[in-house]
């Protein structure tokens, strides 16, 4: 990676930093001229490199049908003092634009003032995730301008987040089980059921591409980074609790979704094909959406402190390198 490349990875993981709870304009321009905006809360980071973001609508939205013909769109991250103005584009029937200075972006996109970041997006993907449609954008162009970012929190506007004290309350009577080491109270025991019931939406798209959890897993991480090394898979995968096999890599291959150069030894470049990138791109909206579903529930403090936890546990119970990779050819 190019000292240029890596300067700007770095600029736009700092103006992703700038999203603060998801208060975001979304706008873009329908095929008859007019200007469309809304306020939206489902902003995410997709990739780094190439930079891509996503957000969702609403099926039922008056605004999908431009959304959906455009091909552009614009995500602005609302700085602190513009909460009139999220109030104002969340308004239906509301004269959005009037008395705003607009710029104009690719696909001739409104661009608004005032923002703390701003993404330039060419719809890469969109995806049918339900009751909404998820989008998936290549950023063309982005800006951080450094203002503070505008928070929403339990029902209100803030500029920082308080994890709200919780009034009394009684356990769940479901959860009362006899004491043992699998009851609902052992820790192993709850992330393990999370992380399969949050992962029952994409295992089902995953069966639908015939693909299996290990060569997901594989995918993902060379949709951060399209070309890895064996031996870089093989680390990444090991704290999966899984390894990289010559099967593996070979039934990817033989999918179309990735390439081996050279023969599997540790230093042989795995590289992600173009059809390898879609099916990523269409997983990862999928898993996003699951994510934000499970934030909405948790609430934005709650979230925060439940994903340090778990880094914190991490951290903690790191098992180290895994073995080095046998250099044994497959026979």
């Amino acid at each position: 990676m190019t000292a240029d490349v890596q300067a700007r990875t770095r600029h736009f993981r700092e103006a992703l930093g700038a999203f603060a709870t998801g208060v975001t304009i979304v706008t873009t321009r329908s095929a008859a001229g007019e200007d469309i905006g809304l306020t939206a809360n489902s902003f995410n980071s997709v990739s780094l490199d190439p930079p891509m973001v996503l957000w969702s609508l609403a099926r039922k939205s008056l605004s999908l049908p431009a959304f959906l013909e455009s091909g552009y769109f614009a995500v602005h991250v609302l700085a602190s003092t513009q909460e009139e103005l999220s109030v104002t584009f969340a308004t239906r029937g509301a004269d959005k634009f009037a008395g705003l200075a607009v710029a104009r972006g690719p696909g001739d996109i409104p661009l608004l003032p005032g923002c703390s970041a701003l993404f330039q997006c060419r719809t890469a993907f969109n995806y049918e995730g339900g009751d909404h449609v998820i989008f998936v954008g290549q950023v063309e162009a982005f800006e951080h301008f450094n203002r503070a970012p505008l928070v929403f929190h339990s029902g209100r506007y803030a500029v920082a987040v308080e994890k709200p004290q919780p009034a009394g309350t009684t356990p769940d009577a479901d959860a009362a089980e006899p004491d043992s080491s699998f009851s609902q109270d052992f820790l192993i025991y709850l992330l393990g059921r999370a992380h399969f019931q949050l992962f029952l939406g994409l295992r089902r798209d995953l069966e639908r591409h015939g693909l299996s959890e290990d060569q997901w897993f594989v995918l993902s991480i060379l949709g951060i980074s399209a070309s890895r090394t064996v031996a870089e898979l093989d680390r990444l995968l090991w704290y999966t609790g899984k390894r990289v096999t010559y099967d593996l890599l070979a039934s990817l291959t033989a999918g179309g979704f990735a390439r081996l150069d050279g023969s599997y030894d540790p230093h042989a470049q795995v590289t992600l094909t173009e059809s390898g990138r879609r099916i990523v791109l269409e997983l990862v909206a999928v898993a996003k959406a699951a994510e934000s579903d499970a934030e909405r529930s948790l609430g934005y403090g709650e979230t925060q402190l439940l994903k340090e936890a778990l880094r914190g546990i991490i951290r903690d119970t790191d098992p180290g390198l895994p073995p080095l990779l046998s250099t044994t050819y497959p026979e």
